[in-house]
């Protein structure tokens, strides 16, 4: 009885004391547009607690003993702030604070195990050092990664990354604010991913991760996925306008609708577009148009409600000079900017609409609810094989789809603490839709002749998913996700040249887990293991038709990775990766299809390096970075000389370096180096790798800007993209195999001038 006694005595004074402990709250805001920052580091000095603040710029500490205490800010291109609050017996003190944008200090990032495995020290870096050009420059700052055009730039770009020919992005999910880019059975090719509706000046970050280890990301993530982060809101007006050699000039406008009375009620709207024209270096004039409208909202249904709304529209359209065979060149048929079949081109266009609502409820629960909707078209007439099938009139080909994609995405998170652990457990939703009407592949002549359809119906795909997802700080060094989705496929294809016309279906589900550690040593050494199970989804006309393909082949993958400061300006991330494919896809260059083929696996080791040379301090920062890439890519199911994955990449690298000053000067010196690959599974023919420099300078005022883009420095002659085909020409008695190409750009230099208000 005495016992009893004894811990009712205990637990009522435990009561009674944590009954008059404090609390602490606060919100964080950019002071340039008054709008809330998420992911800020908030730590309580001196005491080894911290957080970060979620999608509202918020942060809460609970049972804080009644005394002052100091709060240090921090986040990656904002100045730290450092506050004093004195928090009281059984009251909440509530701090508002503002962070003011800085130049990136390299002293000042930590290696953290806050949120560990949704860290992008690298993205997050590079965004700020490095001038955003056009959304191909972009794409770059993954690093490893390599994007090719080869038809003119109107067209989505080649991608490479991890050992893969990605084509236009098969095995790589892209997103614009969560907003798919990849299209599924697209009239081009399996994943067609074009980030041509972006425009660059409105870009906020890049955030990126290698690797099928996320249960939020499905269809695509395999090689990895990278999210392209729009502004919220503008700083200010502007109005830019470049012009650069080839008859090639831009011309691009920001405009702040609501200003300050706006950001005084923590609301934003802009309206933004974009222009450009070029010939381009080719022979054959490009006669290149496009045009991007922008519009985007952003504000507050309840106090702990937002909601974003954004509406684009985008068109282009272009002429193009198309793969060259390399024997054509050598003979003097044609010159190295030259063209084989001049009347290839396309035009295409994409109208979005994208709400997103994030709801904080008063518990810190998270809710997330995106629906977007897409309306799509494309038409493109290319020529690989020239006069290999028809010798008389040639080998032309149109491709064409109209498309419309709709689709949600939502998720709840709730973060709870056991004992000194802290967990934060997501489950999430997602559903996509593509209905496309007549997807077509047709032989051509002039673009304006049908000779033959090959390829036409129309294709209506589901994917619907859930997932869970628990991230768990075990302690302030130990963090453990753990994760799994399940996804549902069916893809039906009426093919309308059957007679019957005839509508078939497959269906597929596959479920996918993930799990990921990480140690941090210290503030100065993080290692980490990324596990996974992924997949891409194969092409309707491909497994509706024939029947017993796998319609979601399963990729399995693993990085052990290492993030290291050796010392305080140098951050170093290492990683050695693995990844296995059920299933390959192959290129069909002759009829610019893709097909599956068999097993495949790479492997490889991923070094990036940052280094800050100079300080702040000295009146200008000097960065250096550098990245390295191996891969060793073979097939699983052929023989040894015969199991080379044709252009997949096999070393590469890029660094530079960049410079920020405070007098207004900024640029960077940069290059890219792609060694030689096979062109084909036995390797007797070799894609030609290439070293090409480009430079960026700019000047700042307060009111205006002024910029200088030169494109391969030291005008070297390069070839962006290559592929063994089989083709050929007019005269040719019988069709030839050997590499067609196209040229990378010469020495490029363009003039910017951007005018603020």
């Amino acid at each position: 009885m005495k016992f009893l006694y004894a811990v009712l005595i205990i637990v009522l004074v435990s009561v009674q004391t944590y009954a008059h402990l404090g609390h602490l709250s606060g919100k964080v805001y950019d002071q340039a547009t008054n709008l809330p920052l998420s992911g800020v580091t908030v730590q309580l000095v001196g005491l080894g607690k911290a957080t970060l603040t979620n999608e509202l710029g918020q942060y809460r500490f609970d049972g804080l003993v009644a005394a002052p205490y100091k709060i240090d800010l921090s986040h990656v291109g904002f100045k730290a702030q450092l506050i004093d609050v004195l928090v009281q017996d059984d009251q909440t003190t509530f701090v508002s604070t503002m962070l003011s944008a800085t130049s990136v200090d390299l002293s000042e990032v930590i290696v953290s195990s806050l949120r560990a495995h949704d860290q992008q020290l690298i993205s997050s870096l590079d965004i700020k050092l490095r001038p955003i050009i056009n959304s191909q420059e972009i794409l770059r700052l993954v690093p490893g990664l390599f994007i090719g055009q080869h038809a003119g730039g109107g067209k989505a770009e080649q991608i490479f990354l991890r050992g893969f020919d990605l084509d236009h992005g098969t095995d790589i999910r892209l997103t614009v604010d969560g907003m798919p880019v990849n299209m599924v059975s697209h009239a081009h090719g399996q994943g067609y991913a074009d980030l041509h509706f972006v425009i660059p000046e409105l870009v906020e970050g890049a955030d990126f991760k290698k690797g099928p280890y996320h249960a939020d990301k499905g269809n695509f993530t395999t090689a990895g996925w990278v999210d392209f982060r729009t502004r919220t809101a503008l700083d200010r007006s502007f109005v830019k306008l470049e012009a650069g050699q080839y008859g090639t000039y831009r011309a691009v406008a920001g405009l702040d609708l609501l200003g300050a009375k706006g950001k005084a009620k923590n609301q934003s709207a802009y309206l933004a577009s974009e222009y450009s024209f070029t010939n381009s270096y080719f022979d054959n004039p490009q006669h290149f148009n496009r045009l991007n409208v922008v519009g985007k909202y952003h504000g507050h249904l309840a106090p702990n409600t937002n909601l974003t709304l954004t509406g684009s529209t985008f068109w282009s359209k272009w002429n193009h000079s198309g793969q060259i065979p390399e024997r054509a060149v050598a003979s003097g048929l044609t010159g190295f900017f030259g063209s084989i079949d001049p009347t290839e081109g396309g035009e295409t266009s994409r109208t979005n609409v994208n709400a997103q609502l994030v709801t904080v409820t008063p518990r810190n629960h998270v809710i997330k609810n995106q629906f977007f909707y897409s309306n799509y078209n494309f038409e493109l007439y290319s020529n690989f094989t020239f006069f290999k099938n028809d010798t008389s009139n040639g080998d032309q080909i149109r491709q064409k789809e109209r498309r419309n994609l709709f689709g949600y995405n939502g998720s709840y998170s709730v973060e709870t603490r056991v004992g000194r652990s802290h967990w934060t457990t997501t489950v999430g939703a997602q559903y996509r839709q593509d209905v496309t009407h007549h997807t077509e592949l047709s032989h051509t002549k002039d673009r304006i002749i049908t000779l033959d359809q090959m390829n036409f119906g129309n294709i209506n795909e589901l994917n619907a998913s859930v997932y869970a997802d628990e991230l768990i700080e075990v302690s302030d060094r130990f963090t453990i996700n753990a994760g799994v989705r399940v996804d549902y496929f069916r893809s039906q294809y009426e093919d309308l040249l059957a007679q019957p016309v005839t509508k078939k279906y497959a269906t597929d589900a596959i479920v996918s887990p993930k799990l990921n550690v990480y140690y941090t040593l210290n503030p100065r050494v993080q290692l980490y293991l990324n596990s996974g199970k992924g997949f891409h989804s194969n092409d309707a006309r491909v497994v509706v038709p024939q029947g017993g393909l796998t319609v979601l082949p399963p990729a399995y993958g693993s990085d052990l990775g290492l993030i290291v400061k050796p010392f305080s300006r140098l951050l170093i991330n290492a990683a050695a990766w693995y990844l296995w494919l059920a299933q390959e896809f192959v290129f069909v260059g002759d009829e610019n299809v893709v097909e599956p083929s068999g097993r495949s696996r790479r492997y490889g080791v991923d070094v990036s390096a940052r280094y800050q040379i100079t300080s702040r301090t000295n009146g200008a920062n000097l960065y250096a970075d550098i990245d390295l890439n191996t891969a060793t890519p073979r097939s699983i199911d052929a023989e040894t000389g015969q199991n080379y994955l044709p252009l997949a990449p096999l070393f590469t690298s890029t660094g530079g370096l960049s410079l920020k000053s405070n007098d207004g000067f900024s640029g960077s010196i940069r290059y890219r180096y792609i060694a030689d690959r096979p062109a084909t599974e036995d390797y007797s023919l070799v894609a030609t790798g290439y070293f090409v420099n480009d430079l960026q300078a700019n000047y700042s005022r307060r009111n205006y800007a002024l910029g200088l883009s030169v494109q391969n420095l030291f005008n070297v002659r390069w070839k962006e993209t290559q592929f063994a085909t089989e083709s050929r020409l007019r005269g040719e008695a019988s069709p030839i195999t050997d590499i067609a190409f196209t040229p990378g750009t010469p020495f490029f230099a363009r003039l910017s001038l951007t005018y603020f208000w």
